[in-house]
């Protein structure tokens, strides 16, 4: 198991080493967001980094969001680039330490991958935890492996349906039509449901 501590992601912002960011909020979480109706949804998205998805559904009117991320530094990031966000919703703490539960929507984008891979029974456990009755979790998992050791770490839909299939509804579990370029036949939308 590797030590995927606060140091190591400390480093990888001091570095600018955050390949995964891209930049803006993913295609395939912003066509999903820009259907939701409840502007008022508790939403939760864990190891936000520079929260793209965040941003995206500040502006877009939700007003009750929570980020989480071990490391500070793209806390700091969200909050230059949304000054009126709630500094109380800005939660700088390991997830499996948070105790605030349910929420009716946590979006997983690029969190999942970057937990060891002995993490998963654990991420899948604490998210069914922190979401209300019928809440969803949301997103995007890789469906490939990568030639280097991760993080990313990658998986496949037979994991995934054996991980999350005996506490959450799947609703949907398919390859993304409408991911980026470079991730593109490699990543799986869900919808996840307590």
């Amino acid at each position: 198991m590797m030590n995927l501590n606060k140091e190591y992601w400390d480093e990888k912002y001091a570095q600018n080493t955050t390949g995964w960011d891209i930049g803006y909020v993913s295609t395939p979480l912003k066509v999903y967001i820009d259907q939701l109706k409840h502007k008022n949804s508790k939403i939760l998205i864990p190891g936000a980094g520079n929260g793209h998805e965040v941003e995206y559904l500040f502006n877009n009117g939700f007003n009750n969001i929570h980020v989480i991320d071990i490391a500070l530094q793209p806390l700091k990031n969200l909050k230059s680039r949304i000054a009126s966000f709630p500094e109380e919703n800005l939660i700088h703490m390991d997830f499996f330490d948070l105790n605030t539960s349910g929420f009716d929507l946590i979006l997983e984008q690029t969190f999942f991958c970057a937990l060891d891979p002995s993490m998963r029974n654990a991420y899948a456990a604490k998210m069914h935890d922190l979401l209300a009755p019928n809440g969803k979790l949301v997103g995007l998992l890789f469906d490939c492996t990568f030639k280097k050791e991760g993080p990313p770490f990658g998986g496949s839909e037979a994991e995934y349906r054996a991980i999350f299939g005996q506490d959450y509804t799947i609703k949907v579990l398919e390859r993304s039509y409408n991911s980026i370029k470079p991730r593109e036949g490699n990543e799986l939308f869900f919808i996840f449901e307590k």
